[in-house]
C-alpha cells in the first residue's frame, strides 16, 4: 500500500461483470477481418481453383475405367494421368500462395488484437492495477490471444474451403447420379445434429479453464518474481507454495480432461459414419449397375468423392463448429477487457500547451477512491512557478493522492486542479504530462541497459545528456565503475543494484527529461544520509527556478522549502516556513521533534 494516499482494499478496480449470457458479437470479430480483404478474396479464389481442380481426379478415374481401359487405349490412358498430374501440381502451387495469405491474415489479425489490449490496457486506470492481479493481465494479452491463433489463423478458411468443396461435389453428384447422390448425403444430417449440445457444454467448461489459467498465471507472477522468491524464501514457504500451485493445476487439468472428452463420442460417431458412408454407396451403386446401366468408373468416383470431398469435409465442418464455440469464450474475455471503462481522457476541444510555467493551484478539492470515504476534504492550496512546496503529516493522511492529482492520475470529485490557470479537465494529457516529472519511493526499473532506462526519460538523449544527467544524481561515478559503463544490464526491475543505486538512477532519469515540475514523493528515502547530502544538493539545483512539490520524512528541503503544507486526515491544517510552523507549536512541530530530529542535531 503506497504512503500518503489512504487507499484502501475496498476502493480496487472493480470491472463490470458482463452478463452471463449475451449475444455473440459477430460484427466485432467480423471486424477484424476487414482491414484484410483484399488478401481473403484472393484466399477466396484460391480456394474456388482449388476445389474446381479437385474435381478432376474423379473424373478422369471414371474416364480411365470406363473408356481407357476397356478400349486399351495407352494413348487415353496417357492423356488421363497427364490430367491428373497436371492438376496436382497446378493446386499444389495454389496452395502455397493461399497459405501464404492465410498466414498474412491470421498473424495481423494477432498482432492487431494484442495491440488494441495493450493500448486499452495503457488507457486504464491506476486502481485498474492495484486490483488486477498481473498474471490476469498476462494472461488475456498472450495465453487468450494465442488460443483464439488456430481459430483466426485456419478456422475461416477451413469453413469457406469445406463448403466450396461440399457445393462442387453435390453439383458434380447430382449431375452424374441422383440416386447415388441422394444416398450419399442421407447420413450427413446424422454427423451434424449433436453438435449443439456438444459445443455448448466444450463453451462452458473453456470459460472455466480460461478462468483457472489466469490464476496460474498470477501464481507464477507472483511467487517467481524476485521480490516474491525472496519472500518464500525467507520465510521457508516453499511447501506451501508447491500445494497451492498442486491444487489449482489439478483444477485445471480436471478441467481439461472434462474438455477432452466431451466431444469423444461425437467425434466417434462422425467415424463411423465416414465407414458406413461408402459402404450404402457401394451397395446402392452394385445394385444399380447389375439392374441397370450405371458403369463401374461412376461408382468408384462417388465413393472416392464422398471420402474426400463430402464427408470428410462435413466432418471437419463439425468440428470447427465446436471449435468456433469454444474459442467464442475467449473471444468473450478478450471483449470484456476492451469494454472495460478507461480513465477519463480528453473533452473534445482539449487545449495543449506549448509549454508549462509550473503555477499549481488547488481550489476546494475533494477526493475519494472508489468505494470509499473522502481521501482529501477541501484541499485548497497555491504553489507559484519556481517555487518548492514540501508536503508532510502522518502516513496516510492524503500527501501522494494530493500529487497524483497533479499530473491527473486521477480526478477530483470536488473542486479543480489548476496548472498555469487551466482547469486540468481541459487541457490534453500529454502536453500536460510533458512537463511533469516525478521520483517515486518505489523505483522501477526495466530490464535493460543504464542507458536505455535513463533514455526513457528522453529518447533522443546524447551520451553528453546522460553523463549530465547521473553527475547531478551523483551516480555517474558508479555507472563508469560497472563492467559495461552506461550498457550494463540493470537485470529484472534493476534487483543487480542497491536500493539506493536504483534510486539515482530515477532521479537521474527524470533529471533528463527535463521537467518544468518535479514531483518527489520520498524520492531518496532508499538512500544513506551521505548519498542523501549529495543528492540533496544536486537537486537543489535542478530544482531552481522549476515548481516542486516533495514529499518526504527526512529530506532537508523540508527545512528549506518555500511554503510547508501540512496534511491531517485529507486537510491541510498548516501552512508556512519552516521556522515560522516550528515556533507555532502545531503537529509540524511535534512531527520535526520526532522524525527530523536527527536534521537538526
Amino acid at each position: 500500500m503506497m504512503s500518503g494516499h489512504g487507499l484502501m482494499w475496498s476502493n480496487i478496480y472493480q470491472p463490470e461483470k458482463p452478463h452471463v449470457k449475451r449475444r455473440v458479437d459477430w460484427k466485432r470479430i467480423g471486424a477484424l477481418f476487414a482491414p484484410y480483404w483484399r488478401q481473403q478474396a484472393t484466399v477466396l479464389l484460391c480456394i474456388v481453383a482449388v476445389a474446381a481442380l479437385g474435381l478432376v481426379p474423379g473424373f478422369v478415374t471414371a474416364h480411365i475405367i470406363d473408356s481407357a481401359i476397356p478400349h486399351r487405349s495407352l494413348r487415353e490412358l496417357g492423356i488421363d494421368v497427364a490430367i491428373i498430374l497436371a492438376s496436382a501440381l497446378i493446386s499444389a502451387g495454389i496452395g502455397v500462395l493461399q497459405g501464404f495469405l492465410n498466414s498474412v491474415v491470421g498473424e495481423g489479425i494477432m498482432r492487431d488484437i494484442r495491440t488494441s489490449l495493450v493500448e486499452h490496457l495503457h488507457r486504464m486506470p491506476l486502481s485498474f492495477f492495484t486490483g488486477t492481479k498481473t498474471g490476469e493481465i498476462m494472461n488475456r494479452v498472450s495465453n487468450d490471444v494465442d488460443n483464439i491463433d488456430n481459430v483466426v489463423t485456419g478456422t475461416l478458411t477451413s469453413i469457406v474451403t469445406n463448403v466450396v468443396l461440399i457445393g462442387t461435389t453435390l453439383i458434380a453428384m447430382f449431375l452424374w447420379d441422383w440416386r447415388l447422390a441422394l444416398l450419399s448425403v442421407a447420413i450427413v444430417p446424422l454427423m451434424v445434429f449433436p453438435l449443439g449440445p456438444v459445443g455448448r457444454r466444450m463453451y462452458q467448461i473453456r470459460k472455466k479453464t480460461r478462468e483457472k489459467r489466469d490464476e496460474i498465471e498470477s501464481i507464477t507472477q507472483e511467487t517467481l518474481s524476485i521480490s516474491g522468491i525472496t519472500l518464500i524464501k525467507s520465510f521457508a514457504r516453499e511447501a506451501y507454495e508447491r500445494a497451492r500451485f498442486y491444487k489449482v493445476g489439478t483444477r485445471l487439468m480436471q478441467l481439461e480432461i472434462d474438455l477432452a472428452m466431451v466431444g469423444r463420442w461425437f467425434i466417434a460417431s462422425v467415424t463411423a459414419m465416414v465407414v458406413v458412408g461408402p459402404a450404402l454407396v457401394w451397395f446402392g451403386g452394385g445394385w444399380l449397375a447389375i439392374s441397370s446401366s450405371l458403369k463401374v468408373g461412376v461408382i468408384v468416383a462417388f465413393v472416392s468423392f464422398i471420402q474426400g470431398r463430402l464427408y470428410g469435409p462435413a466432418a471437419s465442418l463439425a468440428g470447427i463448429q465446436v471449435q468456433i464455440v469454444s474459442a467464442l469464450a475467449v473471444f468473450e474475455r478478450i471483449f470484456d477487457y476492451l469494454e472495460m471503462k478507461p480513465e477519463q481522457y480528453e473533452p473534445a476541444g482539449a487545449i495543449a500547451l506549448p509549454s508549462v510555467a509550473g503555477d499549481i493551484r488547488f481550489e476546494g478539492v475533494t477526493f475519494a477512491y472508489e468505494g470509499t470515504r473522502d481521501v482529501l476534504r477541501g484541499i485548497s492550496f497555491h504553489v507559484r512557478p519556481g517555487e518548492v512546496a514540501a508536503f508532510v503529516g502522518p502516513s496516510g493522511a492524503g500527501k501522494t493522492t494530493i500529487t497524483q492529482l497533479v499530473p491527473r492520475f486521477y480526478d477530483p470529485q470536488g473542486g479543480r486542479v489548476l496548472v498555469d490557470d487551466h482547469d486540468l479537465r481541459t487541457l490534453t494529457l500529454e502536453s500536460l504530462r510533458r512537463d511533469i516529472g516525478i521520483v517515486t519511493q518505489e523505483t522501477y526499473l526495466f530490464h535493460d541497459t543504464v542507458g536505455n532506462n535513463l533514455r526513457y526519460g528522453k529518447p533522443g538523449a546524447t551520451d553528453a545528456e546522460l553523463e549530465a544527467a547521473a553527475r547531478a544524481a551523483n551516480i555517474a561515478d558508479f555507472i563508469t565503475s560497472l563492467p559495461d559503463g552506461y550498457e550494463t544490464v540493470v537485470g529484472e526491475r534493476g534487483h543487480k543494484l542497491s536500493g539506493g543505486e536504483r534510486q539515482r538512477l530515477a532521479i537521474a532519469r527524470v533529471l533528463l527529461k527535463d521537467p518544468r515540475i518535479l514531483i518527489l514523493d520520498e524520492a531518496t528515502s532508499s538512500l544513506d544520509y551521505e548519498n542523501e547530502a549529495a543528492i540533496q544538493r544536486a537537486l537543489e539545483t535542478v530544482m531552481r527556478g522549476r515548481t516542486s512539490l516533495v514529499i518526504a520524512h527526512r529530506l532537508s528541503t523540508v527545512l528549506t522549502a518555500d511554503v510547508i503544507f501540512v496534511v491531517d486526515e485529507g486537510r491541510i491544517v498548516e501552512q508556512g516556513r519552516h521556522a515560522t510552523l516550528l515556533a507555532r507549536g502545531g503537529l509540524y512541530s511535534r512531527l520535526y521533534r520526532t522524525q527530523f530530529s536527527n536534521l537538526s542535531a
